[in-house]
Parts: C-alpha cells; structure tokens; sequence
C-alpha cells in the first residue's frame, strides 16, 4: 500500500548541516527555529498558541542509507531502527517535541529544536502531558546512556 503525504510547511533552523545538529532538543534548549506553514494551512493554527510546546513531524530528506540494524549515536552496539530514533529508517519520518515561543500569522518561532535547516514539515500536533506522559514508562536499552555529542562517524 502506498500513502501519498503533502508538505503542509518548512522549518528553520541554525543547523545547516547533520554533523551541527543535537541528538535531541533538550541537550540543546538555546537551539532557536522557525516553523513556517504555508499559507494556505493558517487556519489549522488556530488556538496552537495555547500550548508551551508542540510536535513537528517532518521528513528525513537528508538521511543516509537505510540499514534495519546500526550504531545508534547513544551505543556502539547496533540496535533496530525501530528500537532507536535514527533518522536512517523505511519511512523517513522524523518526530520533535519544540518549545514554541511565539505565534505570528502563519509562522511559529521554537527552542529546544533539533531539525536541519530547511526541513519540509508534513504536520503538527499539541504536545499534551495529560495524554502524552506515560508515569511507568521506561527508557529501554538507553536507560544507562548519558547524552553526549554525537560521534563524528555516524549519520
């Protein structure tokens, strides 16, 4: 089955290049972006404002080979793309959760962001503790990691 997905906008952001880019957003919150929807999706902002944060979905149009198995940027040891948040995966969807600082019109000004410059976006969602927070969940196999820069080596 095949799916057909339309970019709804573009994000911005000072990381022109992978090798720039943080592992997440919160090992970077001064990391500054813009997220421009196009015109004729304004009217789906409404009310965004309201919340302190939000989820980009985007697009992974800069990632390398897709391999099922691989070094993540935690762990030399391989792990399933599906068990770690590779940008190297069958459908190159990416998923962020940004601070958004400000709305004008159809453009949203975010910290905490973690995405290349020039990013197509394919949609945008509240994040919602309420809902999205999981009290017993757990940090699998990156439980005992430490955040850290990313290995020069690795996409």
């Amino acid at each position: 089955m095949k799916f057909e997905m339309n970019q709804i906008g573009t994000i911005f952001s000072p990381y022109k290049a992978k090798e720039m880019c943080p592992i997440q957003g919160t090992a970077a919150p001064e990391g500054k972006g813009r997220v421009e929807v196009f015109p004729e999706y304004a009217a789906a902002l409404e009310t965004i404002e309201t919340f302190s944060h939000i989820i980009l979905l985007y697009i992974f149009d800069r990632a390398g080979q897709i391999k099922l198995s691989r070094p993540t940027f935690l762990d030399d040891a391989p792990h399933g793309v599906f068990a770690s948040r590779h940008p190297c995966r069958p459908n190159g969807i990416g998923l962020s959760i940004v601070k958004l600082e400000q709305m004008k019109e159809n453009i949203l000004e975010v910290s905490e962001i973690d995405i290349l410059d020039q990013t197509p976006l394919i949609d945008i969602k509240p994040y919602i503790p309420q809902f999205d927070f999981r009290e017993k969940a757990n940090n699998g196999w990156t439980e005992k990691k430490e955040l850290h820069e990313k290995p020069i080596d690795r996409e």
